[in-house]
């Protein structure tokens, strides 16, 4: 059975469990996304009760990552956990030119939902199987940290010169101003010099 394209009738009350190793070409994941060293380990439970089929999880691997600060590469164990929710896809209503056969019909109004907050862990799914890379490949995306850092410690690139000060300090002068507003009244003096001329 393949893990990322389970068949519905096997997923019953008691339980389907899934497992195995992916690449992130398996996952349609693309160095944009999330690059992936080696594989990533899935371990999956697919559970079905009445008409909604349930999907926990771990997820395992290593991520290469960019640091934010000094912009080396760098390896980011990956481990997470998940809760998702798989229901039908819902089918499109029928346009009221196509149901009007001249009677009045009772229409009934739908329940009040609250639309501000999305359930973003409920997936759609169609025919006789879920879809499970599309899932997994979205959960590996919002599991990515929005400023990734090599350390803690990391001390990032001269603003200047681009030197590595994870490497030693860069020869630059220190900014004696104390002002932010130096760097302007120095181009308005220069300005002032070079209008005079």
């Amino acid at each position: 059975m393949d893990i990322l394209t389970p068949k519905i009738v096997d997923i019953t009350a008691e339980g389907l469990s899934l497992s195995g190793d992916l690449t992130g070409d398996e996952l349609g994941l693309a160095d944009t996304d999330v690059s992936i060293r080696g594989t990533v380990a899935i371990g999956l439970d697919l559970r079905a009760i009445e008409r909604t089929f349930y999907v926990t999880g771990v997820v395992e691997g290593t991520a290469i990552r960019q640091c934010v600060r000094c912009l080396k590469d760098f390896d980011d164990p990956l481990a997470f956990s998940l809760r998702v929710v798989y229901e039908r896809e819902p089918k499109a209503p029928v346009s009221a030119s196509k149901r009007d056969d001249g009677r009045k019909k009772k229409t009934a109004t739908p329940p009040e939902v609250e639309q501000d907050e999305p359930n973003d862990d409920l997936y759609y799914f169609t025919g006789d199987q879920l879809e499970l890379a599309p899932m997994l490949r979205e959960q590996l995306i919002l599991a990515s940290p929005m400023h990734p850092l090599c350390s803690e410690e990391c001390r990032g690139l001269c603003a200047r010169c681009g030197k590595d000060l994870n490497e030693g300090p860069c020869h630059c002068a220190v900014d004696q101003t104390g002002s932010p507003f130096q760097v302007l009244r120095t181009m308005q003096e220069k300005l002032r010099e070079s209008g005079s001329r």
